[in-house]
């Protein structure tokens, strides 16, 4: 008797271990389904719809500028229906939303310069309006694949021998920090400067890589330029400049508080303690709020524009005093 109670107890035993296993496949499958995203199709960098180039360097003077576009797509559903959270390269659509940006920046920082821009899986402004950093990160990955195979690309048919520029604004700006932690110190040797126009550089950056060095005038090389600019320190976007480690004024290349006129009108101080840029007598009314968080109090639309005569005149004299050196 005390045998065949023993054989029932495990057969008992067996079979609660079989349906739990049972339960767990299925629940993980049901996980795994609701996890799997829509992601568009990569790109191809050799493919040349993938790029934006503009070739004005005819002297041999200037730098090579590798600009990372910021965020322009929403949300948008697939043919079967799926919400996507990232632009699609291969949609004439998206590329030309985002050439808009290009084509303004190219404006200033090619002039005298080779410029090259990559179209890339850029994620949604509904992907940063959750302000979760987890979420952000997470879905940033497949577009910070996308900059480096691009970054990749670039390096491989270029001359390098010439000086470097990177830059980007926004989601770009957080794509140029990716790109000084994963480039090698040969690449870093041509680097005239990196501006971070938008973004944060936090203290894990610069743990990350030793590339990432803050500048401290107007002329140093090899640095990372970095700002945001808002009307008030109580207006800090914390998704963008929480913990940033580093701000200087691109109108007077200080990072103390001695403030600097910019067209006659705007008063721009760099605060010390918060790291950003407060500009007084400019209210940025032609940067309309976005999803309720960016353009509030903050002025983060205008970064690439209100200081563009102060970058462009800069981004020559690094590339100039690179040179030199």
């Amino acid at each position: 008797m005390k045998t065949k109670t023993i054989i029932i107890a495990s057969i008992l035993i067996l079979c609660g271990i079989g349906l739990g296993l049972y339960l767990f496949n299925t629940n993980k499958k049901t996980i795994e389904t609701q996890t799997v995203e829509a992601i568009p199709v990569a790109p191809d960098y050799a493919d040349s719809t993938m790029w934006f180039i503009t070739e004005n360097d005819t002297i041999g003077t200037g730098a090579d500028v590798f600009y990372i576009v910021s965020t322009w797509e929403l949300d948008w559903q697939t043919a079967d229906g799926q919400t996507c959270h990232y632009a699609d390269v291969w949609n004439e659509d998206h590329r030309n939303d985002m050439a808009k940006e290009i084509r303004r920046i190219a404006d200033y920082m090619a002039q005298g310069n080779n410029f090259y821009a990559p179209y890339y899986r850029h994620i949604t402004l509904e992907s940063w309006a959750t302000l979760n950093e987890d979420t952000i990160h997470r879905r940033a990955k497949i577009a910070m694949g996308d900059v480096k195979q691009a970054f990749d690309h670039f390096l491989s048919n270029r001359d390098s021998s010439r000086p470097l520029i990177l830059a980007g604004f926004s989601q770009g700006g957080m794509a140029v920090v990716e790109l000084l932690k994963y480039m090698d110190d040969e690449t870093y040797n041509h680097l005239a400067a990196a501006y971070v126009l938008g973004y944060k550089v936090t203290p894990q950056d610069t743990a990350q890589s030793k590339h990432i060095r803050a500048a401290h005038d107007s002329a140093d090389v090899g640095v990372t330029i970095c700002y945001n600019s808002v009307k008030d320190v109580k207006y800090v976007q914390p998704i963008l400049c929480n913990q940033c480690i580093m701000c200087i004024n691109p109108v007077n290349w200080r990072t103390d508080e001695t403030p600097a006129l910019l067209h006659d009108t705007i008063t721009v101080t760099a605060n010390p303690e918060h790291k950003v840029l407060v500009l007084t007598n400019y209210e940025g009314a032609e940067y309309k709020p976005i999803m309720n968080f960016i353009n509030v109090g903050d002025v983060h639309s205008c970064e690439p524009w209100l200081y563009k005569e102060c970058l462009q005149r800069n981004i020559t004299l690094r590339t100039k005093m690179w040179r030199e050196q």
